[in-house]
């Protein structure tokens, strides 16, 4: 079951049929405790409506919450950092946190810094190498329960997280700096772990990067980040929580103006952005 934000109405998808209702209040609405079981119930008091109303063009499903992201989740991600971190000497912090007990986490975006689906996300002016990062991301409820997951577009900056380790505030948070979409997926059960993130970079008509990759390939657990990231922290809006990701471009490639970045993951669907500058 997928549920999908437009301004006050929520659409919800559950076996090919699609179902609308109003909500006051996003932030509430989602942040509830067996929000399948919830969904699931109020399905049978709102109207069915046709599949071709399905919004093309939805907001990102985020309402007043945090953005937080997992780095070196994966062993492809480690040795990425590694090699780019490599001129600056802080290439062994990469392989440290990799092996330790305690995961990265970082803040990534506040809301007004997040877009949704068929909409622009930046690189950075001051950046020589620019990527997406394609991230099956949860959403955590403010008790720390995982209802649900989107597709998220962690853009990250390489050149300027290379340069010093210090730097990954100013190399991950920027306007337009990340993207989640087109959906919350809602499922009884925790996602499978053959679960397949899959992307496309698309330039001028031509595809310039595919590859996928399935969840299992994670070194750790989504259920062990979570419980790191409220230790110490409250969301009492809940919270959503990008895992990493391990489909990295080669190093000779850097995102450009006008490139179209397709994430899919099954179950959720997918996700595009397109490229451009602040303006």
């Amino acid at each position: 079951m997928k549920i999908y934000k437009k301004n006050i109405k929520v659409q919800i998808e559950d076996n090919n049929l699609l179902y609308e209702l109003e909500v006051k209040d996003w932030d509430a609405f989602i942040n509830r405790e067996n929000l399948y079981q919830f969904v699931k119930a109020e399905l049978s008091q709102v109207k069915q409506i046709s599949n071709d109303l399905l919004f093309k063009k939805v907001d990102a499903p985020i309402g007043n919450q945090e953005v937080w992201a997992a780095g070196v989740t994966y062993k492809r991600s480690k040795e990425a950092r590694m090699d780019e971190a490599k001129a600056s000497g802080g290439a062994v912090f990469y392989d440290k946190v990799y092996d330790a007990n305690r995961p990265e986490l970082f803040f990534k975006a506040n809301a007004q810094r997040v877009v949704g689906h068929g909409d622009y996300v930046n690189i950075r002016k001051d950046s020589t190498w620019d990527v997406p990062e394609p991230e099956l991301t949860l959403f955590i409820n403010s008790k720390g329960n995982i209802e649900g997951y989107t597709i998220g577009n962690d853009v990250s900056s390489r050149s300027i997280e290379g340069e010093n380790p210090l730097y990954l505030p100013q190399a991950k948070t920027f306007e337009r700096c990340a993207a989640l979409g087109p959906c919350i997926y809602l499922s009884e059960k925790p996602i499978s772990p053959e679960t397949q993130i899959e992307i496309e970079i698309t330039r001028n008509g031509i595809v310039e990067y595919k590859d996928k990759v399935a969840i299992k390939m994670m070194k750790r657990s989504h259920t062990e980040l979570v419980d790191f990231l409220f230790s110490e922290c409250d969301f009492p809006k809940g919270v959503f929580l990008m895992t990493g990701t391990c489909l990295v471009p080669w190093d000779d490639f850097t995102l450009q103006v006008g490139d179209e970045v397709k994430i899919t993951i099954d179950s959720i669907g997918t996700l595009v952005n397109y490229v451009k500058y602040k303006n």
